[in-house]
């Protein structure tokens, strides 16, 4: 046998081995029903719509590509491969609600998992793995042990605002109080959550407002800041995983998660032996025992020391939801944040209104109701946040994948002259799938325009969606917060008043809070996926709202420009 021959066919098994799940790719797209949909034309046979895409929420795109074909139409993803786009309530509900059948495809799961979520964190499992963790975490995120964690609200944000006033003339320079100062508010908005989230969730002090020098914030930042840029290489490495060996500084990539999980297995070793000496401890009763170690990690070391192995994590998922909670519990608010006072410095109206409201409320505490309390009972300061969180939603956009075999998305109600042109679903779901002529293959009145239905690529339109296993779905959830359908014709406008009276039309809308998917969805059929910690989020933004409002005027350069990327 030549020697060369070995080598030649290693290489050659290694390259049809590669070029198999190329070809079922393929295959699975060709095969999908999707294929027969409307949609926008693709301007890139490698990379379909993907790239405008990450511009979209600069350029309207998935407004305009509803009011040219509807609520419910293809995109054009990797290789021209169709994945189904629907703004339509009734096909969002039944996608969301039915969580583990439609759960994270495995190239978004995988991103994840590398931009530090982990391969085995809430925001990554799947199934009973997802169903078991989230019922050991969920009395962490209770409103009682969420307000017990509001004096690290309180303290973070009145250190951020002394930061930002101590950046003014000195106190005794005349027209301070109409002085003007410059501050970058996403960087330190991100320093403060950071120092709440270390705290609040796992006891730890990154004292990220006051030194930028701790290891463990070094080493979140190296790994995160992976996702901040759109290349071609990062779509190849979602589906072809042996070239995530060759991504740009690798070596500091490792070096970073091995710091995360030295410091991490150092936190749970520490708090192990905290909440062991605790349970010893005939000082505290169990009352006093379940407040005194009361930050999500040692909830999650009570829970490890339960006797029920369903009430139990691994390390490996520990030191995960660590990383997971960081992110979700960091970057998240201090977005939120950031845009909530960049709406706020567009309307002076609204942010004067919001600070009287906010000046009233000292005089409102009783023995009964704290300052927490009132703040968050706080009418005008809860649609602001509202209107905030449903115009700049932290996350735009969710993705699905159909795990049944078959199955057949419902759509929003039409006249029943419809009738049945498509086999039978054989998933549980009971929509039948129909069309009628819709008189044209473009143009508002033919496919545009409108809830419910979809168009067929032949004009015709369809009560529900044939999907079949592997089919790609997205929710567009900044979209559908934004939507005119359902919010009026300034749905893009901040207008805090719009929350006095909420169009009906919005209540159409799944959402877990206000009618808005910027929580995701509140219809957990099966499998529930809505944010764990949506409780928490709300009451530090109130708090740090209430704090930096008070006492500071914020504007913006009319001719400064903010643009919107999707990661």
């Amino acid at each position: 046998m030549p020697p060369l021959l070995i080598p030649l066919l290693l290489l050659l098994l290694l390259l049809c081995f590669l070029a198999s799940g190329f070809l079922r790719l393929l295959l699975r797209q060709f095969r999908s029903p999707l294929r027969h949909l409307a949609g926008p034309p693709s301007p890139s046979l490698f990379m379909g719509n993907l790239e405008e895409m990450h511009d979209q929420e600069n350029t309207n795109l998935i407004a305009r590509w509803v009011h040219a074909y509807g609520s419910t139409f293809v995109y054009r993803g990797f290789v021209g491969g169709c994945r189904l786009m629907t703004t339509d309530p009734v096909a969002v509900a039944h996608v969301l609600g039915n969580a583990y059948d439609y759960p994270k495809p495995d190239f978004v799961r995988d991103s994840l998992a590398s931009m530090v979520a982990g391969q085995e964190g809430l925001l990554t499992v799947e199934g009973e793995d997802h169903r078991r963790q989230r019922k050991i975490l969920t009395p962490a995120f209770s409103a009682p042990r969420v307000k017990s964690l509001s004096p690290i609200f309180w303290d973070k944000a009145t250190q951020l605002r002394d930061i930002w006033l101590s950046q003014l003339p000195a106190s005794d320079d005349i027209g301070r109080e109409k002085s003007i100062t410059r501050v970058d508010v996403l960087i330190w908005l991100g320093r403060a959550t950071l120092d709440v989230i270390g705290l609040a969730g796992f006891g730890y002090t990154f004292d990220a407002l006051t030194d930028d020098t701790n290891e463990l914030a070094r080493a979140f930042n190296v790994i995160f800041s992976t996702a901040r840029k759109f290349r071609v290489i990062t779509i190849l490495q979602a589906w072809f995983p042996f070239l995530r060996r060759f991504r740009r500084n690798n070596a500091t990539m490792i070096q970073a998660q091995a710091t995360m999980r030295r410091i991490g297995l150092s936190l749970i070793d520490e708090k192990r032996k905290a909440v062991e000496q605790e349970a010893l401890s005939p000082k505290f009763n169990a009352s006093e025992k379940e407040m005194k170690g009361r930050d999500l990690l040692s909830v999650l070391i009570r829970s490890n020391m339960s006797s029920e192995p369903n009430q139990r994590m691994s390390v490996d998922e520990v030191l995960c939801q660590i990383s997971t909670f960081l992110t979700a519990g960091h970057e998240t608010t201090s977005s939120a944040l950031s845009w909530c006072l960049y709406a706020l410095s567009r309307s002076p109206l609204s942010q004067s209104r919001l600070r009287d409201a906010l000046l009233e409320l000292e005089g409102q505490v009783t023995e009964e109701r704290d300052l927490t309390d009132v703040v968050g009972a706080c009418t005008y300061l809860d649609w602001v946040v509202r209107e905030s969180l449903r115009l700049h939603a932290p996350v735009t956009n969710t993705m699905r994948v159909c795990m049944r075999d078959w199955d057949e998305i419902p759509l929003s109600q039409y006249p029943s002259s419809f009738s049945s042109s498509s086999p039978s679903s054989s998933s549980s779901t009971s929509a039948a799938s129909a069309s009628v002529e819709a008189g044209g293959q473009g143009g508002e009145g033919k496919m545009g325009k409108g809830r419910g239905g979809a168009v067929d690529r032949y004009g015709r339109r369809r009560a529900s969606i044939q999907v079949r296993k592997w089919d790609i779905i997205s929710v567009p959830i900044q979209a559908i917060n934004k939507s005119e359908e359902f919010w009026g014709e300034d749905a893009g406008v901040f207008r805090p008043e719009r929350w006095a009276a909420p169009p009906k039309d919005a209540r159409a809308i799944p959402g877990l809070y206000s009618n808005t998917l910027t929580f995701l969805n509140g219809n957990p059929l099966g499998g529930n996926r809505a944010c764990i910690g949506y409780k928490f989020a709300l009451v530090e933004i109130k708090i740090f709202l209430y704090v930096l409002l008070k006492d500071i005027e914020f504007s913006i350069d009319p001719a400064m420009v903010i643009e919107k990327k999707v990661k």
